[in-house]
């Protein structure tokens, strides 16, 4: 595969010529991370699949023929991150971020698939605004791709018609969002969680807790409290309230219920007590990464709800990864304009930029002795293609869709604002220096980022699922 060579802002495109097909690619001497092993070995990409996945340590015959051959001794070669959590913000908040930048951000990244919310504009709650998505994706996104649909008070009769090859999941803001996604009515949230076999995936913050918190630090702060008050007005017991509700509602009705972006060592205790793997949750790298003491330096950079709070619970939320009760990482990549970010608690905006990043923050906590690789390979990687029964992705395995990325250690960089991809132009994580560095990442077998550069013309695909 040939490609030309472009200049666009402050990274390099790589534009593969149309008329050439997919080639053979031998990737021979990484250490292969997958399914709770490491191993050197040789990796063989035909087309759009793995081919050949050969142990060194087997003396499996490596000497093949190939159009592409990447040495890659000292190396490291993961499946293709998943990404179960993104706000790319198209349409109608395309100021902030697209399809076509935030997909070739998270190329950048090693991610290589990702699973949109519905919160954009129109809110993606009707069978067009879904349509419309796909449509938007299937043009501009580098890589793969699927959509929530937005659960509402008025729409589970249209959970029916979404198929379920198609769409990853129905996505619940129970107690606390904007607009008309906000639903707290028991008896509404009865016919959701009865109205589907989809994935049910929920942010769980209850609103009458967060109101009340927010009259009291007014009264005790002024009508402008400080971003330092946002994990005390959108605290602890906001987050138990609803997830608690949320499980109650799932053993209830027998659904497919996954806990978005858990932040509490109290919610932790509450997944400890379940047993049906029916239930699932999520964790962020922000929150992992993050405290409460982090926002004297980084101030509003760090506000996203639900809030960074304290280092007991972020230490609670690694444990939990490593112990099974938070089952997957995925970013809750939300890009603001940085004028969006100004104020405090109450003012400035919630979400943060994090996806190009994500990787190697959590490669950055393996190497302080927080996280090994494999379990790292298997919260990114592994458990989003399962949970979600995404069709051959997520894993390295002979007949799966080549995504896959290579990874150079001991490569010390430091982030700076010319690094960043995400339309918004800033990162909480710039400033941060990471041991590690993303040399290059395929997808389908297509080489979409190397060295910095991207391939221009890079296209993902509709993520199906077994279901």
């Amino acid at each position: 595969m040939k490609f030309i060579l472009h200049k666009t802002r402050n990274i390099c495109y790589l534009r593969r010529r149309s008329n050439e097909n997919f080639m053979k690619t031998v990737i021979k001497g990484a250490t292969i991370v997958n399914e709770g092993e490491q191993y050197r070995g040789t990796v063989v990409v035909e087309n759009d699949k793995i081919i050949r996945v050969l142990r060194h340590d087997k003396n499996e015959e490596t000497d093949i023929e190939a159009d592409s051959f990447i040495e890659a001794n000292g190396m490291y070669l993961i499946p293709g991150v998943i990404d179960d959590h993104v706000h790319f913000r198209e349409p109608g908040l395309t100021e902030k971020a697209t399809i076509y930048s935030e997909s070739r951000a998270a190329a950048a990244g090693g991610v290589t698939s990702f699973m949109d919310m519905p919160n954009t504009k129109p809110q993606t709650t009707t069978m067009e605004a879904l349509e419309e998505k796909f449509a938007i994706a299937e043009k501009e996104s580098a890589i793969n791709y699927s959509f929530f649909f937005g659960a509402t008070n008025d729409n589970s009769n249209l959970f029916g018609k979404l198929n379920p090859g198609e769409v990853c999941g129905i996505k619940l803001f129970m107690g606390a969002s904007t607009g008309n996604m906000l639903v707290d009515d028991r008896n509404k949230l009865d016919s959701i969680f009865a109205g589907t076999t989809l994935p049910i995936a929920v942010h769980c913050e209850d609103g009458n807790i967060i109101a009340g918190n927010t009259e009291r630090i007014k009264r005790e702060a002024g009508d402008s409290p400080g971003v330092e008050y946002h994990p005390i007005i959108r605290n602890s017991e906001a987050c138990y309230k609803s997830t608690k509700s949320a499980i109650e509602l799932a053993k209830k009705h027998g659904s497919r219920l996954h806990i978005m972006h858990i932040s509490t060592k109290e919610e932790i205790e509450l997944l400890k007590n379940i047993d049906d793997k029916r239930i699932t949750a999520e964790a962020t790298p922000a929150h992992l990464y993050f405290c409460d003491k982090d926002y004297k330096r980084l101030g509003t950079k760090i506000k996203c709800n639900p809030a960074i709070k304290t280092e007991e619970d972020r230490e609670a939320l690694r444990q939990a990864i490593k112990s099974g009760e938070i089952d997957l990482i995925g970013t809750d990549h939300a890009p603001h304009r940085i004028e969006d970010k100004k104020g405090g608690a109450l003012t400035a905006a919630s979400g943060i930029p994090t996806i190009q990043f994500s990787l190697l923050a959590m490669l950055q906590m393996h190497d302080e002795g927080v996280f090994t690789i494999e379990e790292i390979v298997e919260k990114m990687c592994h458990a989003p293609s399962r949970i979600f029964d995404i069709d051959k992705r997520g894993y390295i395995k002979e007949g799966y869709y080549a995504d896959i990325v290579l990874l150079k250690p001991a490569t010390p960089h430091k982030i700076e604002e010319k690094d960043i991809i995400s339309k918004c132009g800033w990162s909480p994580f710039e400033g941060e220096t990471f041991g590690w560095e993303v040399k290059q990442t395929w997808v389908n077998g297509n080489c979409v980022y190397k060295d910095g550069r991207i391939a221009e013309e890079a296209q993902g695909r509709k993520l199906t699922f077994n279901r």
